[in-house]
């Protein structure tokens, strides 16, 4: 039996919130609103301008199992 990692990268929660898979701030775990390219957290002010801008280059692999 091998162990397995939980634990999920900086890159990989940056990419659950561009495709809007993630609500949850990185900073608080509050919910994030979307406004316009940006992603905003009301509750503890912590912004991500432009991730949601086209071409903004987010390298989002993701391998199942």
């Amino acid at each position: 039996m091998t162990v397995t990692s939980l634990h999920r990268t900086l890159e990989q929660e940056l990419c659950a919130l561009a495709r809007g898979a993630s609500l949850e701030c990185l900073v608080c775990g509050e919910f994030v609103s979307y406004q316009g390219t940006d992603i905003v957290c009301s509750e503890c002010g912590s912004s991500w301008p432009g991730l949601l801008a086209a071409g903004t280059a987010l390298n989002c692999e993701s391998q199942a199992g």
